[in-house]
């Protein structure tokens, strides 16, 4: 169960990172509406899954 969340986590987290890529190239071919605080909700949420990772990886001894 616990191998079938981490699996989970580490997908949303490589989602969230091409998303974050995405909306990065957006903002230098010059799309004025890219800086809407997307950036940093992208960064924010990547940020506590990789934690969450991290920790359950901790407790498996990974």
């Amino acid at each position: 169960m616990r191998n079938s969340y981490l699996k989970q986590l580490r997908t949303q987290r490589e989602q969230l990172e091409a998303r974050l890529e995405l909306h990065i190239a957006r903002y230098c071919f010059g799309d004025e509406e890219v800086d809407d605080g997307t950036e940093a909700e992208l960064r924010q949420r990547i940020s506590e899954i990789s934690d969450e990772i991290a920790n359950l990886e901790g407790e498996r001894g990974e």
